[in-house]
């Protein structure tokens, strides 16, 4: 089961803010998050990892439902990528 806002609003609430407070403080760390990615630079949160803005470039595609083939239009991706700590409690080390 993935992990929602709201979840997180809710362990955020459980420290002693308001409910009202831990949604303006989730959604302002989102916003921040957002509008970072939006002029194309990076977010690293230390500890647990790195999102980057990539660029992709124009390319041919396959529409796999009909096997017809188009361009796909350069267009910026956000990737993300763990920090060594996470990576290693991950896999439990």
């Amino acid at each position: 089961m993935a992990l929602t806002k709201n979840d997180i609003v809710t362990s955020v609430h459980e420290l002693g803010f308001t409910k009202k407070k831990s949604v303006e403080i989730i959604e302002t760390l989102l916003e921040i998050m957002k509008s970072t990615l939006e002029k194309s630079e990076d977010v690293l949160i230390s500890g647990f990892g790195k999102f980057c803005v990539k660029q992709k470039q124009q390319r041919r595609g396959r529409n796999p439902s009909t096997g017809d083939d188009l361009i796909l239009k350069e267009r910026k991706v956000v990737t993300f990528k763990c920090s060594g700590k996470l990576r290693d409690k991950i896999n439990g080390q």
